[in-house]
């Protein structure tokens, strides 16, 4: 009996998940990360401070 109460929430999400995946458009979740991040990326690079070379007066 102990497993059964220890296990039912995560058998309910997968469950849950399960159904909402097939009868719902879900996003695909690694494709809107790898885009949040490729943004995250250009964005850096746009407004990165130049590097601070002293060796270069010198």
């Amino acid at each position: 009996m102990g497993i059964i109460r220890s296990c039912f929430s995560f058998i309910a999400g997968t469950v849950t998940g399960i159904y909402v995946a097939q009868n719902y458009k879900v996003p695909n979740i690694a494709k809107v990360a790898d885009t949040f991040f490729f943004m995250a990326k250009i964005t850096e690079e746009t407004y990165r401070k130049p590097p601070n070379n002293k060796d270069d007066d010198e």
